[in-house]
């Protein structure tokens, strides 16, 4: 299949409808995307008061006086939400967003969109899981970063019994911003594919490194979904621009990987009839 591929702006649009439409706008027409996903969470809801209260753990990039605050600014409501959405259908491309708890599941299933993303924090939830299976028929993406072999099972197992199983897509994924190449541990999409590629609807990779030459090689271990975050600029405020591709990083990761799926093919013939002529004109000696 043609590599289906994310731009995940999560939050980095700065609290800002318009710069979030701006990158929808770019993510679409320049680096030309399939999807482009955004974040919604209750922070009152994630957070204990203690954490709610703290001071961001980087000044440098916060958008409020306490963690909460800054989480708070960050966020869109439903409403701006549904606009970012037409936004999507107008540059033709699917609109999506991760939900952290149940009243973001709640009000992202609202919404409808082309599929839902389970952010891996979030992927044991099995109360918000259900909700999301009751409540909505499309597509599940879930990342598994931070999850044990036995809890992927139970994932997988629990879209099984709810016979949701062919709607999910998992994501191999490492939850390190950014995420150093040795860290990145490609194989295990193999391990991925073999245990579950029949099982669920699709094998994908949600990357938090540097560069594209990693979203290539995990192409050809199997994934067919691509998640990349997105940013206008590694230079603006907030924690994951710097694990994040400017426009034309992610304008070439999405032309390599629609270019490089073509050419995993075998051979159709032994002679191609690209090499025919070639081979007329070079080869001296055949059999």
């Amino acid at each position: 299949m043609e590599p289906y591929i994310i731009a995940e702006v999560g939050c980095n649009h700065k609290g800002d409808l318009e710069i979030a439409k701006e990158m929808i706008t770019v993510a679409a027409v320049f680096c030309k995307v399939n999807s482009v996903k955004f974040q919604k969470r209750s922070p009152k809801e994630l957070l204990n008061q203690f954490e709610y209260n703290t001071p961001h753990p980087n000044p440098q990039n916060s958008y409020g006086k306490t963690y909460g605050e800054h989480r708070e600014f960050l966020e869109f409501t439903v409403d701006q939400h549904r606009e970012l959405m037409e936004h999507c259908k107008l540059f033709k491309v699917d609109y999506s967003s991760s939900v952290w708890e149940m009243t973001s599941a709640k009000q992202i299933v609202s919404l409808n969109p082309a599929y839902i993303k389970i952010p891996s924090a979030s992927n044991l939830d099995f109360e918000m899981l259900n909700y999301i299976c009751d409540n909505y028929g499309g597509r599940i993406d879930i990342s598994l970063g931070m999850t044990t072999h036995k809890e992927e099972e139970s994932i997988v197992k629990f879209f099984e019994t709810r016979s949701r199983v062919k709607d999910l897509i998992l994501y191999h994924c490492v939850s390190g911003y950014p995420v150093p190449m040795e860290d990145l541990c490609l194989l295990d999409l193999v391990r991925i594919r073999e245990h579950y590629g029949s099982r669920v609807g699709g094998i994908g990779f949600s990357g938090h490194h540097n560069g594209i030459s990693a979203d290539i090689a995990a192409l050809t271990l199997g994934a067919q979904y691509f998640e990349r975050h997105f940013t206008m600029s590694h230079l603006w405020k907030g924690t994951d621009h710097a694990a994040s591709l400017e426009p034309d990083g992610l304008r070439r990761v999405t032309r390599d990987l629609r270019n490089v799926v073509h050419a995993l093919t075998f051979r159709q013939q032994e002679i191609l009839s690209i090499e025919k002529e070639q081979r007329h004109k070079l080869k001296r000696k055949v059999a």
